[in-house]
Protein backbone atom coordinates (compact mmCIF):
# COMPACT_ATOMS: atom_id res chain seq x y z
CA UNK A 1 0.00 0.00 0.00
CA UNK A 2 1.01 3.57 -0.58
CA UNK A 3 -0.25 7.31 -0.89
CA UNK A 4 0.74 9.48 -2.95
CA UNK A 5 0.88 12.46 -0.43
CA UNK A 6 0.93 12.77 3.76
CA UNK A 7 -2.53 12.62 5.53
CA UNK A 8 -4.83 10.34 2.94
CA UNK A 9 -5.16 6.70 3.78
CA UNK A 10 -2.90 4.42 1.31
CA UNK A 11 -4.30 2.79 -1.37
CA UNK A 12 -3.81 -1.35 -1.91
CA UNK A 13 -1.54 -1.02 -5.16
CA UNK A 14 -1.20 -4.92 -5.53
CA UNK A 15 2.40 -4.48 -5.94
CA UNK A 16 5.15 -2.11 -4.49
CA UNK A 17 8.67 -1.59 -6.08
CA UNK A 18 11.29 -1.26 -2.91
CA UNK A 19 14.21 0.88 -3.34
CA UNK A 20 17.22 0.36 -1.45
CA UNK A 21 17.91 2.90 1.02
CA UNK A 22 14.38 4.99 0.04
CA UNK A 23 11.08 3.09 0.70
CA UNK A 24 8.68 2.62 -1.52
CA UNK A 25 8.02 3.97 -5.13
CA UNK A 26 5.78 6.69 -5.33
CA UNK A 27 5.06 6.38 -1.51
CA UNK A 28 5.03 9.71 0.30
CA UNK A 29 6.80 8.46 3.21
CA UNK A 30 9.72 7.46 1.11
CA UNK A 31 13.11 9.09 1.84
CA UNK A 32 16.50 8.54 3.10
CA UNK A 33 15.53 8.04 6.97
CA UNK A 34 14.22 5.36 9.20
CA UNK A 35 11.44 5.09 8.87
CA UNK A 36 10.53 4.02 5.40
CA UNK A 37 8.32 1.37 5.31
CA UNK A 38 5.52 0.71 7.93
CA UNK A 39 4.42 -2.88 8.50
CA UNK A 40 1.17 -3.97 10.52
CA UNK A 41 -0.04 -7.87 11.77
CA UNK A 42 -2.89 -8.50 9.58
CA UNK A 43 -4.26 -10.29 12.44
CA UNK A 44 -3.95 -7.13 14.40
CA UNK A 45 -6.10 -5.30 12.50
CA UNK A 46 -8.75 -8.20 12.10
CA UNK A 47 -8.91 -8.26 16.11
CA UNK A 48 -9.62 -4.33 16.11
CA UNK A 49 -11.93 -4.87 13.57
CA UNK A 50 -13.54 -7.83 15.15
CA UNK A 51 -14.24 -4.78 18.26
CA UNK A 52 -16.48 -2.94 15.35
CA UNK A 53 -13.65 -0.90 14.29
CA UNK A 54 -14.22 0.91 10.74
CA UNK A 55 -11.26 -0.08 9.35
CA UNK A 56 -9.50 -1.51 5.92
CA UNK A 57 -6.28 -1.79 4.58
CA UNK A 58 -4.40 1.24 4.42
CA UNK A 59 -6.27 3.07 7.35
CA UNK A 60 -3.62 3.22 9.85
CA UNK A 61 -0.88 4.41 6.95
CA UNK A 62 0.59 0.18 6.76
CA UNK A 63 2.40 0.03 4.04
CA UNK A 64 2.71 -3.70 4.41
CA UNK A 65 -0.18 -6.07 5.83
CA UNK A 66 1.86 -9.34 7.05
CA UNK A 67 -0.62 -12.53 8.41
CA UNK A 68 0.89 -14.72 11.63
CA UNK A 69 3.77 -12.22 12.47
CA UNK A 70 3.53 -10.25 15.95
CA UNK A 71 5.87 -7.45 14.57
CA UNK A 72 5.80 -6.17 18.30
CA UNK A 73 7.97 -9.00 19.75
CA UNK A 74 10.25 -8.46 17.08
CA UNK A 75 13.57 -6.42 18.43
CA UNK A 76 14.96 -3.21 16.61
CA UNK A 77 17.35 -4.75 14.15
CA UNK A 78 15.39 -7.91 12.89
CA UNK A 79 15.65 -8.58 9.21
CA UNK A 80 12.87 -9.27 6.96
CA UNK A 81 13.19 -10.78 4.28
CA UNK A 82 10.53 -10.66 1.27
CA UNK A 83 11.36 -11.87 -1.76
CA UNK A 84 14.55 -10.59 -2.99
CA UNK A 85 13.72 -7.28 -0.77
CA UNK A 86 15.39 -7.18 3.04
CA UNK A 87 13.89 -4.84 5.54
CA UNK A 88 15.59 -3.50 8.81
CA UNK A 89 12.59 -2.78 11.79
CA UNK A 90 14.27 0.61 12.87
CA UNK A 91 11.02 1.34 15.74
CA UNK A 92 8.58 -0.06 16.71
CA UNK A 93 5.11 2.06 17.35
CA UNK A 94 4.66 5.87 16.81
CA UNK A 95 2.88 8.18 19.07
CA UNK A 96 -0.52 8.70 17.29
CA UNK A 97 -1.60 11.86 15.55
CA UNK A 98 -3.45 13.58 17.67
CA UNK A 99 -6.52 12.75 17.73
CA UNK A 100 -6.68 10.66 14.39
CA UNK A 101 -9.92 9.04 12.97
CA UNK A 102 -9.51 5.87 14.36
CA UNK A 103 -8.91 7.11 17.60
CA UNK A 104 -11.98 9.31 17.07
CA UNK A 105 -14.31 6.70 16.60
CA UNK A 106 -13.20 4.27 18.64
CA UNK A 107 -11.26 5.69 21.41
CA UNK A 108 -8.34 3.55 20.68
CA UNK A 109 -6.20 2.93 17.49
CA UNK A 110 -3.47 0.10 17.37
CA UNK A 111 -0.60 1.67 15.29
CA UNK A 112 1.14 3.22 18.03
CA UNK A 113 1.44 -0.43 19.81
CA UNK A 114 0.88 -2.64 16.91
CA UNK A 115 2.97 -1.22 14.01
CA UNK A 116 6.36 -1.14 13.13
CA UNK A 117 8.88 0.46 10.53
CA UNK A 118 12.00 -0.39 8.49
CA UNK A 119 14.64 0.70 6.09
CA UNK A 120 15.10 -1.30 2.91
CA UNK A 121 18.52 -2.68 2.76
CA UNK A 122 17.71 -4.24 -0.34
CA UNK A 123 15.29 -3.54 -2.96
CA UNK A 124 13.14 -5.29 -5.43
CA UNK A 125 9.42 -5.75 -5.57
CA UNK A 126 6.83 -7.43 -3.58
CA UNK A 127 3.03 -8.46 -4.28
CA UNK A 128 0.20 -9.34 -2.56
CA UNK A 129 0.38 -13.14 -1.23
CA UNK A 130 4.28 -12.94 -1.14
CA UNK A 131 5.47 -14.58 1.95
CA UNK A 132 7.84 -12.88 4.57
CA UNK A 133 10.46 -14.45 6.48
CA UNK A 134 12.61 -13.24 9.58
CA UNK A 135 16.26 -13.46 8.48
CA UNK A 136 18.51 -12.79 11.83
CA UNK A 137 18.62 -17.27 12.99
CA UNK A 138 17.00 -17.78 16.21
CA UNK A 139 14.30 -15.47 16.02
CA UNK A 140 10.38 -16.38 15.74
CA UNK A 141 7.63 -13.65 14.33
CA UNK A 142 4.61 -15.44 15.45
CA UNK A 143 2.60 -14.79 18.65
Amino acid sequence: MHQRKKGVQKENIGRGRFIEDYGIEGDAHAGKWHRQVSLLSWDAVEAFRAQGAPVVDGSFGENLLVTEFNFKRLPVGTRLRCGDVLLEMTQIGKECHSGCAIYQIMGDCIMPREGVFARVLRGGDIAVGDAMTVENPGEAPHA
